[in-house]
Order: C-alpha cells, then structure tokens, then sequence
C-alpha cells in the first residue's frame, strides 16, 4: 500500500496550480496561500536523490520564499529520508495512515445517524470553510480561497460533504480528493467543537468513501489526528496500513 499512496501523492501534487519537477520530486505551489501544508513536495516512488537534487529542490521552495517541506511514505523511498536529513531537514511528524476498502467499510445505520450533504452555492462552500476552521482550532482562517479550494475539489471529481445542525447551520464536514492511481485521500474532517460526539464525523466520512468507491476508487486512504478520531474512522472501515513521514528544512539550517 506504500507504493499506492506514494504513487497517489505525485498524482496529486501534479494537480496543483503549479508544479515542478526535479532530481525525483515533485513540488506542487497553490499560489493564493503561503500555508506549509498546501505548498509542499514528494518524491517519486524509488527516488535515490543526490546532494546536488536536494539542493535544487530547496532552491525551488526558497525562490518563492516558501518553508521546503516534504510529505511522503517513507518505505516507498527509503533513500529518500536520510538524503534530506543529511541537508538539515527535520522530522515535522510521522503520521500513521489508515485505508478503507469495499470490503471494511462499514456505514452508520443509527436512525440518528446525521443527514449529510453536499455543497452547492457558494453560501455552503464558505458555511463549510467557516465551520471547519472554527473545527481546526483557527489554523488557518475562513476566506474566499478557502471556499474556493473547496468548490475546486468537488468539480474537478472529489467530494465534499457536510452535515446541519437543527437550525440549518453548517457545523461539520469534510473532502476527498479526485481517485488517482486506484485510491483517494480523505481529509479535513472537522466538527465544530459543540456539535462533537454526535456521529456527525463518523456520517460524514462514511459518504465521502461510499462516494468514491462510486467513482472507482479502489480504497481511500487518510491521516489522523489522535486515538479519539483514530476510533471514530475504524468504526467505519479504516484499518492500519502504514505511515508517512513530513520533514521541513528549518530556516536556521537553511543554506
């Protein structure tokens, strides 16, 4: 599953606004933001980078005054990891991935179980922005990009799902990118803080997977946050699978 998830990473970067590619790693820039996590690079599937690829690869990132920054799974490239670290990057987090397939999905039957939506003014897209950045603790804030990535994401053949409170207000929801390379990466999902523990997580991740099983997807892999979510994304289907590695060049070791 390294392979596919690394394989999807490439694909997926290659979807960004711009792109670069050198020395075997793919870079991909959202220019509306300067945020690490949507300007980042991966390295192809086998990479074995040379100093001189690592150094052209942190040129691409300081040209447009960006932190370097890599997310990968790190079996998938094992030369990759130390060739970095002997330039100075530094181990941001090791996150655990769990995978769903047909087989393990397991949707919620709960007659309480949340109604889930999707978007479709541009009213939701900015509701679904606000809510899932109250959700994420203001790391980053509403804005009209924000929405945007959102609308982007479910035209161009991912999902975005969301879930109302009583009163018609948006409290929660999530995204899954297009399908590439046989899977999809779920991602966001967020609840406003005094709507939590009411399966509105568990709804939600339920039918952006149900959804892309639809479109073709093989499996959807995502990352969690912590033993809580992990729970909540078993009780849908996901199983362990393996791990990924984000590393970032810190700019007192930038040369």
């Amino acid at each position: 599953m390294d392979i596919q998830v690394q394989s999807f990473a490439v694909a997926n970067l290659r979807r960004r606004p711009v792109v670069v590619e050198t020395g075997g790693f793919v870079a991909g820039f959202t220019p509306d933001t300067d945020n690490p996590y949507m300007n980042y690079a991966t390295p192809l599937p086998g990479a074995k980078p040379m100093e001189q690829d690592v150094a052209a690869l942190i040129g691409v990132f300081r040209e447009r005054g960006l932190l370097p920054r890599l997310e990968f799974a790190p079996q998938a490239a094992p030369a990759v990891a130390p060739a970095l670290r002997a330039a100075g990057f530094a181990t941001e987090a090791v996150h655990e991935y769990l995978v769903c397939t047909p087989h393990t999905l397991t949707a919620p039957e709960s007659a309480d179980s949340p109604r889930v939506e999707s978007p479709a003014t541009e009213e939701e897209f900015a509701e679904l922005d606000a809510a899932l950045a109250e959700a994420f603790g203001g790391v980053f804030a509403p804005s009209p990009q924000g929405a945007a990535r959102l609308r982007r994401t479910q035209r161009s053949g991912g999902a975005v799902r969301f879930v109302r409170d009583p009163e018609g207000g948006i409290v929660g929801g999530a995204s899954c990118s297009p399908p590439a390379e046989g899977t999809a990466e779920l991602s966001g999902v967020g609840t406003r803080p005094a709507y939590r523990g009411r399966g509105i997580a568990a709804a939600v991740t339920a039918a952006l997977t149900e959804a892309m099983f639809a479109r073709g997807a093989g499996s959807v892999w995502l990352e969690y946050s912590g033993e809580g979510s992990r729970r909540v994304y078993e009780r849908v289907g996901y199983r362990p699978q393996g791990t990924r590695l984000y590393l970032s060049l810190p700019p007192t070791r930038q040369p």
